[in-house]
């Protein structure tokens, strides 16, 4: 692990990249959308090339010995593996689609892993002005001040976030579908706000309590949320209940008081 001065400048940086990026968000986030299509339903702008292009350049000049794994460029050169070497998982706007339609839970992710282990995370939602950051064993906070998980310790008096993925084939909607309907049954309600990393942010902040997602893009959509999750006392798993593998492209996280029963939950649902 980096000494301490080193992961404080990292998070430094990191947050100057982060805030650049969200200036380019916002501008576009009320102007005319040039939308590209990566799927069925995922899609792409111009915004978020131009943010991944921008957050991979500033930080390459400041960290040019470290490894780096983007969104766009990984959907354009194929997946980069992740190694032991301090490596910059960025994902420059999370939420495309929420940005595409001027809903704001959009945001930049960035996070860095040292030997393999989310080590420094930023999430910063430029519309809504929320800074999300996190340090391994320095706590987590938004906009400068401490945040918690919640202290929620029923499974049916909790909020649960959760998303649809961009699959639309019959069986994944008939699974996803059956699940939540299940799952609707032993929790409060859900909601799906369209960013995964925003949604570990809320687990993080106590706005949510549960949190699951499967099939997601790939780890720059959990790299930054999950430090920021851990940091505020959560806890960051795969939905069996087995240990989180960052490039597994399935997650789930709640607070320690909640994780056994959620668990539960979830492998009745399937």
């Amino acid at each position: 692990m980096a000494e301490n001065d080193s992961l404080q400048q990292f998070l430094a940086i990191a947050v100057d990249a982060a805030k650049q990026a969200g200036e380019i968000i916002r501008k576009g986030f009320y102007q005319t959308k040039h939308v590209e299509y990566k799927g069925q339903v995922d899609l792409v702008t111009e915004t978020d090339k131009a943010c991944e292009d921008l957050i991979f350049n500033y930080l390459k000049q400041h960290f040019p010995n470290h490894k780096f794994i983007g969104e766009e460029t990984t959907a354009a050169y194929g997946v980069t593996e992740l190694t032991d070497e301090p490596t910059w998982i960025v994902d420059p706007l999370d939420g495309t689609t929420n940005f595409v339609h001027g809903f704001p839970f959009v945001c930049v992710s960035i996070g860095l892993t040292i030997g393999k282990v989310p080590t420094v995370g930023v999430v910063y939602n430029p519309i809504m002005d929320e800074l999300f950051t996190g340090i391994h064993g320095k706590g987590a906070f938004l906009n400068g001040t401490p945040i918690k998980v919640s202290s929620q310790s029923e499974l049916v008096k909790s909020l649960l976030v959760t998303g649809a993925g961009t699959k639309r084939d019959k069986s994944t909607v008939d699974a996803i579908s059956n699940r939540i309907n299940s799952l609707l049954f032993k929790v409060r309600s859900f909601r799906m706000s369209g960013s995964c990393a925003l949604d570990l942010c809320g687990i993080a902040c106590g706005r949510v309590d549960l949190h699951y997602l499967l099939g997601f893009g790939g780890p720059w959509d959990v790299a930054g949320g999950a430090v920021i999750v851990k940091e505020a006392g959560g806890v960051v798993f795969d939905p069996s209940g087995n240990d989180f593998d960052i490039m597994s492209e399935r997650v789930a996280a709640s607070n320690p008081l909640l994780k056994d029963a959620f668990i539960e939950a979830l492998r009745q649902s399937k």
